[in-house]
């Protein structure tokens, strides 16, 4: 973890999970001067994503109280705010019209580096605070002025992926006191300060939506046609989608096909034809030997020296593959050492060197 000054007001976003409660306790516990934030950035109230009046996502007020309840436990103050028309915007948007393209997004990504080191940062200046602390694991190492996003001590946890986004500026605001445990050491931690979230399950599903399913979520917000389902190798026509944008590369689950055939997984989409392109798991079209990829965000600031050889994931949790990075005729080119499985356009690769993320980009075509 970098070094900072018991001089510094520390501002730690408290989502009310377990992470980011022992996160506020560690802090407090060395002596740092720490304020709490609960930061709202969804609300199904005031967003028409849904028509069905039933289904509440107004899960943040569940959350807020368990932030309020560390908090008190803590003896520090809980700040909340309101961002929601960023999330709205930077986020919600760009997710919908990625997936209306096509593509597969990572709202996460995009979260992180427009919403929580974004606007989160700039509103944690505008009052007075030095650091924005966060319950992410990984960490910042300071070397010469330049700061570098390192991975976690527990590689199983380590969120670097969805973090490769973020600049120089934000690294040397930044601070993720976790990236030097595990997250059995984090549940242990919790249950000597006697957090009153010790106990409390992860979150999972979009990044502060909730638990939902995609397929549910996108249907009200974005034009979507059915069409035929068929087979790679033959054209038969297998059944019916429910509309491309709802399905991935590599996707098994959820393709309603009568019985009778083996495994069958989603290797392409013909959009021209409105055809989802289905085969089996060792089908050519599901794997790729090289992308292109746009949008790049290389963290120390600088493009490296091309040809590039490191390693890169371009889902979270992925064994890290090896590569060549270069640059041809202005466009960005990974080539993978081994053809590589269900790469999908929309996903971030993100390019690792020892134990640390170097950054990353949008994979915008595949071969």
């Amino acid at each position: 973890m970098k070094k900072i000054s018991k001089d510094n007001k520390i501002l730690v976003a408290m989502s009310g999970g377990v992470d980011s409660s022992v996160t506020a306790a560690l802090l407090v516990d060395q002596g740092y001067d720490v304020t709490g934030a609960y930061m709202v950035n969804f609300d199904s109230k005031d967003n028409d994503v849904y028509e069905d009046d039933e289904l509440d996502l107004e899960c943040w007020r569940g959350d807020y109280r368990d932030a309020v309840r560390v908090a008190a436990h803590l003896d520090i103050e809980l700040i909340r705010m309101d961002f929601r028309e960023e999330y709205q915007k930077f986020v919600l948007d760009y997710m919908f019209k990625e997936y209306e393209s096509g593509r597969t997004p990572n709202p996460d990504v995009l979260c992180n580096k427009f919403v929580k080191f974004g606007s989160w940062i700039r509103e944690a200046k505008d009052r007075g605070f030095d650091i924005l602390a966060t319950g992410h694991y990984a960490s910042v190492s300071e070397d010469g002025g330049k700061y570098h996003l390192m991975q976690a001590k527990d590689q199983n946890k380590d969120q670097t992926y969805f973090l490769h986004q973020l600049n120089q500026e934000q690294l040397a605001y930044s601070l993720f006191p976790l990236g030097e445990y595990t997250k059995d050491e984090v549940r242990k931690l919790a249950e000597k300060y006697e957090l009153p979230t010790a106990d409390k399950e992860e979150s999972m599903g979009i990044c502060f939506v909730g638990e939902v399913p995609m397929q549910e979520f996108l249907e009200n917000k974005i034009e979507h046609e059915p069409g035929d389902i068929v087979k790679s190798e033959s054209g038969e026509v297998l059944g019916q989608h429910d509309g491309l944008t709802f399905y991935t590369i590599g996707q098994r689950q959820g393709l309603d096909l009568p019985g009778g055939h083996d495994p069958l997984y989603v290797v392409d989409k013909d959009f021209e034809n409105n055809k989802l392109i289905v085969g089996h798991k060792d089908d050519s079209l599901l794997y790729s030997k090289q992308i292109e990829l746009e949008d790049l965000n290389w963290i120390n600031g600088q493009e490296p020296k091309f040809p590039l050889k490191c390693r890169v994931r371009y889902r979270h949790r992925q064994d890290l593959q090896e590569c060549e990075v270069s640059e041809k005729s202005g466009n960005t080119i990974v080539d993978f050492q081994e053809k590589q499985r269900a790469v999908t356009p929309g996903q971030f690769a993100v390019f690792y060197k020892d134990e640390e993320c170097l950054g990353g980009g949008v994979v915008s075509s595949r071969s």
